[in-house]
């Protein structure tokens, strides 16, 4: 090569002419014919509208008809050879008046073409937000969120409430596959909601909610058979005498219970009355129900917490050796998928097992033959109490699920009914916190066993007592 590149910038070897300037030397490479600027937008948009036949020389050729309608702005000034710099200083704002742009013209009148906003709109009550959510999920997955109203409510409480067409069975199902998710973790249906939760629901088919024919007769029927089980009553709760064989809840082949009952005392305000615990359906004894939402989740903690003490008396068969005792196990279901099956004695740590805790007193006996316990729960497992006393071999008499002595005749006089009774409850009121305590008499089979074995129901119990953990 005989040549070098040319030098850019700077002064240095090879500089030439062309020393101290940006770019090529001017001599270094041969001229290219100028072709001008590239055609500018407007220049394409006054091109475009002189085809139309339009004039360009006073407008912008995309501005509309009102652009166009507006006095043509006046031409800049010259600018002077020797212009001084301009000291910065703030610009006028587009909205400040003929004065200061610190002071604001004056303001614009209201356009009377312009609409006026709507009024706010209530939100939808609940009744319209359960339809609202039923709706939704007979055709997807939908996310709902607990309010604050709905603390503490277990799994499958919460999804009973907000879709009363949904079976408890299905309910159960879909939480135990994991198919329910909550804050995107897999949970059990007895686990408890927080406000503010998210609780995930897969799509599913849904029964379409029909009207069912009100029977006013029938209604005033179930009122005054509810009042008349009434033991304690206020304006945030009551306390019902659950006679023996009517089922706290509804299940298959059960029509009339007391859940559906309640409907019949319905409030002005529109609040049915909400069960608070259970009680097995031929357990006789105290039902406590919550008259509004808070009140229920006020109840509920209570139960959760502990700070609700509950005694039962019970007929078993034979008398245990230690009079006052203490019955600590786990328990489980034979058949899970089974929602009430029958519970076994497991050990820590096996599938599905739950420590139950039980103290238990002898309050009388007849011989050998029966004794009269008194049994304090600490812990509300399924069963517990009828678990706990075949285990310790002194089955309740007239369980049909546990009772299992071999070679053992039921006395004459006695009905072959279980003699189970919730006899007594002590809860913090839901409102004041003052305890109220509540007691509830023998049931009619287990008032003729007492009567026939010479049981004095006012008799020193106990288990009153016996410690409460």
């Amino acid at each position: 090569m005989t040549g070098r590149p040319p030098q850019r910038g700077g002064a240095g070897k090879g500089a030439g002419n062309g020393a101290g300037r940006r770019g090529p030397r001017s001599d270094a490479w041969p001229k290219r014919e100028g072709t001008g600027p590239r055609t500018s937008a407007l220049d394409a948009a006054r091109r475009a509208a002189r085809n139309r036949g339009e004039d360009v020389s006073e407008r912008s050729p995309w501005d509309g008809p009102a652009e166009a309608a507006r006095p043509a702005k006046a031409p800049p000034k010259p600018a002077s050879a020797a212009a001084k710099p301009r000291a910065f200083a703030p610009r006028p704002s587009a909205k400040a008046g003929p004065g200061s742009f610190s002071e604001p013209g004056p303001r614009k009148k209201p356009d009377a073409t312009r609409r006026p906003a709507a009024p706010p709109v209530e939100g939808p009550t609940r009744r319209e937000q359960r339809a609202a959510a039923s709706a939704t999920l007979a055709s997807g997955v939908q996310t709902l969120v607990v309010e604050e109203d709905e603390a503490g409510m277990r799994i499958d409480r919460f999804l009973t409430t907000r879709f009363p067409q949904l079976p408890f069975t299905r309910v159960q199902s879909i939480v135990r596959k994991g198919e329910l998710r909550v804050d995107a973790k897999r949970v059990k249906p007895n686990d408890r909601l927080e406000p503010g939760m998210s609780v995930r629901v897969p799509p599913l088919k849904l029964d379409q909610p029909t009207e069912r024919p009100r029977n006013p007769a029938r209604e005033a029927d179930d009122a005054e058979f509810l009042r008349s089980l009434i033991l304690y009553e206020d304006a945030e709760m009551m306390i019902l005498n659950k006679p023996f064989g009517l089922a706290v809840q509804g299940g298959s082949g059960t029509v009339r219970h007391v859940d559906g009952m309640l409907e019949a005392l319905t409030g002005k305000d529109g609040q049915k009355p909400r069960l608070v615990h259970r009680l097995d359906k031929d357990t006789a004894g105290c039902l406590i129900v919550a008259k509004t939402r808070l009140a229920a989740a006020t109840l509920a903690k209570s139960f959760r917490s502990r700070a609700a003490r509950k005694i039962y008396w019970a007929l078993a068969a034979g008398v245990p050796r230690t009079r006052q005792g203490r019955v600590s196990t786990y328990l489980a279901k034979d058949e899970p998928t089974d929602a009430d099956a029958r519970m076994k004695v497991v050990s820590h740590g096996d599938d599905g097992a739950s420590h139950a805790l039980t103290y238990y007193a002898v309050v009388d006996q007849a011989a050998q033959k029966l004794a009269w316990l008194s049994l304090k729960p600490v812990t509300g497992r399924t069963h517990q109490l009828r678990a706990h006393a075949a285990h310790i071999g002194h089955p309740i008499v007239g369980d049909p699920k546990y009772f299992d002595v071999e070679n053992w005749e039921l006395p004459g006089g006695i009905q072959n009914r279980l003699h189970l009774l919730a006899r007594r409850i002590v809860i913090p009121h839901p409102r004041t916190g003052v305890p109220v305590d509540v007691s509830a008499p023998l049931p009619p089979h287990m008032a003729q066993s007492w009567n026939l074995l010479g049981f004095e129901t006012g008799h020193y119990d106990p288990i009153v007592e016996a410690p409460e953990s």
